[in-house]
């Protein structure tokens, strides 16, 4: 027997079954023609988040949720009717995932032995070896999609050559914008401030200040 909170679950997923079948449109899209909406409804929820931080109103992540959630059914069902993968097959794998990847929580005791499971740098540093370990990447940028927001990429790039020890070269003597731009996100990452989000607050409030 099902577990009562799965229903509202494999209800939608009876949902995209027969949308898949039944609706033209739905039955003509593919992973790659899905992606542009995966995209915009990524960036619909950041929204949605930044508004609830300022307002207290959850009720548009709630929704947006909702949009993205229809995006993995969506891929999944597409996949299951491929004979690639089902819906149980992504929930799985993710589940083993955290499983290997939290062993402070999930793990023996000489697996979290080292491991301050209320010290979220440890917890963060435990995750990203045990990545590590698994992924055994080739390159510096291996696993880091180069189509990221420029901020962010930078952000993870800058991370990979810290964790390997690298020095990152921000400029010399007289630095470029770019250059410019590179060192204030690492002047970002030594505050532990997100410079993604930290510029997207502070184009909000610039915002703000043109309208009043």
């Amino acid at each position: 027997m099902s577990d009562p909170a799965d229903v509202p679950l494999l209800e939608f997923l009876a949902v995209m079954r027969r949308l898949r079948a039944e609706c033209g449109w739905k039955r003509a899209q593919t992973h790659r023609s899905l992606a542009r909406y995966l995209l915009e409804e990524t960036h619909e929820t950041l929204e949605a988040i930044d508004v609830g931080e300022e307002t207290g109103d959850w009720s548009a992540l709630r929704e947006e949720l909702g949009d993205l959630l229809l995006q993995v059914y969506f891929h999944a069902v597409l996949a299951e009717e491929r004979g690639e993968f089902t819906l149980d097959d992504v929930a799985t794998d993710v589940t083993a995932k955290m499983h290997r990847r939290n062993p402070h929580v999930f793990g023996s005791a000489a697996e979290a032995a080292g491991v301050d499971a209320d010290d979220p740098v440890a917890v963060n540093e435990a995750w990203e070896a045990a990545k590590a370990a698994e992924k055994q990447r080739t390159s510096l940028t291996d696993g880091i999609p180069p189509a990221l927001p420029a901020l962010l990429y930078a952000d993870k790039v800058l991370d990979r050559l810290e964790r390997a020890g690298t020095p990152a070269d921000l400029g010399g003597e007289h630095p470029e914008l770019g250059d410019r731009l590179l060192a204030l996100v690492a002047e970002a990452r030594g505050a532990g401030t997100d410079p993604e989000q930290a510029l997207r607050d502070a184009v909000r409030r610039a915002l703000a200040r043109s309208a009043g």
